[in-house]
């Protein structure tokens, strides 16, 4: 068993304040938007974040897909400052709410601040049943390598064991997600990132960046499988057989066999390592339970964390992450009750 220590867990991926409330058409149609739809925001509707928070009951959220999966983590871990999250933000109010909310559950947040720049924000507008989202991605997209070599955010690298790279990060930084991930092998460290979007699957197939050699554990959905797949010239078309073959793809630490996770929604998840695949049910719920499906999947992986960091078997990390997902879908946004009672 892996000692719970400080800063054991490290996350690099976009931070974004994520807003929730509960509004009406009059506010959609005042901005442009649809019920049941996302957008990015553009120049012309991004008073819309000030004005929610001005003049409704918002709920705050210290989101973005890879800080989500570390909170979740964090929460489990209940060791203050187990985990740790780089990312950009901007030098306005919403850095001042997104680190307050990122510290409250116990991660040590190190944001790289950028002068001028808005921090990323992400406002659910709930109608009746239907989230009208909105996001402005601002600083996050301005994540730097010169930041992550700073001695003091280094010593934060070196000080991890395990690291959760977000894909997202590609577009961003995709010097610092490869020089990570390079370093993590050298010293035969623990890589897990995910596939995020099927758009990224190119940029995890690229020969000549030749970041899947480095990869320990890899999570992505059903249609991420098929777009990445496609991307590598691989011949097989279930996602369970595109499981097994990225499992066993060329690796550089090789004292660590892959392991390939692949979810599907309410259908059964596949884990493939060392040539064999497992096929995981989705666990019940009650419908009347469920209130928000979004962030389900950071959670999943959240849990999965938690239970890796400590030398916990394959089986347990496979269950927490079920247990994870089951109460996050239980809240709305990627929340949780106070403490857990995962035993």
């Amino acid at each position: 068993m892996t000692k719970v220590s400080e800063g054991i867990l490290l996350g690099i991926g976009n931070p974004l304040l994520d807003i929730s409330i509960d509004g009406d058409e009059q506010l959609l149609n005042r901005y442009g938007l649809l019920s049941n739809n996302a957008v990015l925001a553009t120049p012309e509707q991004h008073q819309i974040f000030h004005d929610i928070v001005k003049n409704y009951k918002p709920t705050f959220i210290a989101g973005g897909a890879t800080q989500n999966s570390i909170r979740v983590a964090q929460w489990l871990l209940q060791v203050k400052n187990a985990t740790t999250f780089l990312g950009a933000v901007g030098d306005d109010k919403f850095k001042d709410i997104l680190e307050k909310y990122a510290r409250g559950v116990g991660v040590n947040v190190q944001y790289q601040v950028i002068k001028g720049e808005k921090t990323g924000v992400c406002a659910a507008i709930i109608v009746g049943l239907d989230r009208s989202l909105i996001t402005e991605l601002g600083a996050a997209q301005k994540f730097s390598f010169d930041f992550l070599k700073k001695p003091e955010n280094w010593a934060l690298v070196e000080k991890a064991k395990f690291f959760y790279i977000g894909g997202f990060l590609l577009t961003v930084s995709p010097d610092s997600v490869l020089y990570v991930s390079q370093y993590c092998s050298s010293v035969k460290k623990t890589l897990v990132m995910n596939l995020h979007a099927t758009f990224l699957c190119d940029i995890f197939a690229d020969q000549k960046l030749g970041l899947l050699q480095h990869i320990d554990i890899l999570f992505g959905n059903g249609d991420e499988a098929q777009a990445l797949a496609k991307a590598i010239g691989l011949k097989s078309v279930t996602i369970k057989d595109i499981a097994v073959e990225v499992a066993s793809l060329p690796k550089v630490n090789s004292d660590r066999p892959r392991i390939v996770i692949f979810t599907q929604g309410k259908d059964p998840t596949y884990i493939a390592t060392e040539g064999k695949v497992q096929e995981m049910p989705v666990d019940p719920i009650d419908p009347s339970l469920i209130k928000d499906t979004n962030g389900c999947g950071d959670a999943f992986v959240g849990g999965f964390l938690s239970q890796l960091v400590q030398g916990k078997p394959l089986s347990e990390c496979l269950r927490c992450g079920r247990y994870a997902a089951k109460v996050v879908i239980q809240h709305f946004g990627c929340t949780f009750d106070e403490r857990p009672d995962f035993v």
